[in-house]
Formats: structure tokens, C-alpha cells, sequence
């Protein structure tokens, strides 16, 4: 129980630096010419990457894992409206994809597992 928990906890804190420290330094260290193609790599690689695998985490514990997808969703749109622009309609859009990037990955995980389990 207490391993189960521990990775859980991994998991979100994985979460917060992505979602939350990555653009933090993007903003804070990176010269402004190079600070589109950091923001570019973040949104288009490193959070999608970060929500399949995270939903396929919390596919394997859907009862108990499925706010991971969308404590890092929040978190994200956290960590964007502290650092860019709060008002911004594109981080709430880019939010809701990775969302739904993390929900069917826990989804088509959830259902692997239970395919491989019905056939034993």
C-alpha cells in the first residue's frame, strides 16, 4: 500500500516539475529568441509524452489513479497562468488536449490490462 502510494506521489511530483518548473525556467533562464522553440519542445513533446505515459500509470488503477490526467491537466494551466498570460484561450485549449491525451491513454490501458486478465 504504502509502495502504491509512494509512486502516486512520484507521479504528481514529476507533474509539478513538468507542468510547473519547466516553464518557470523557460521563462526565467532562456534568452526571449530562444524562449518560443523551449515553449515549442514543452507544449508539443514534453507534456503530451508526460500525460500518455501518465495515463497509462492510472490505467492500471483506475479507481484510485484517475485524477492523476487531471491533477497534471491543472497543473499545467497552473504553471501557464502564472508564468504567460492568464487570460489566454490557447492554454485552456492546450489544457483540455492534454486532458484528453491522458484520459484515453488510461482508458486504452485500462482496457488492455483487462483483455490480457479475461484471457488467462
Amino acid at each position: 500500500m504504502i509502495k502504491k502510494n509512494s509512486n502516486l506521489i512520484l507521479w504528481l511530483i514529476a507533474a509539478a516539475v513538468i507542468m510547473l518548473l519547466l516553464p518557470w525556467t523557460a521563462v526565467t533562464f532562456v534568452r526571449s529568441d530562444a524562449g518560443m522553440a523551449v515553449c515549442f519542445l514543452l507544449f508539443y513533446a514534453v507534456n503530451p509524452v508526460y500525460m500518455v505515459f501518465a495515463g497509462i500509470y492510472a490505467g492500471k488503477n483506475v479507481k484510485k489513479l484517475w485524477s492523476l490526467p487531471v491533477v497534471a491537466a491543472s497543473l499545467f494551466l497552473l504553471g501557464t497562468g502564472a508564468f504567460f498570460s492568464i487570460g489566454e484561450p490557447a492554454f485552456v485549449m492546450y489544457a483540455g488536449v492534454y486532458l484528453v491525451l491522458g484520459i484515453s491513454a488510461m482508458l486504452l490501458s485500462m482496457f488492455v490490462r483487462w483483455k490480457g486478465s479475461a484471457r488467462l
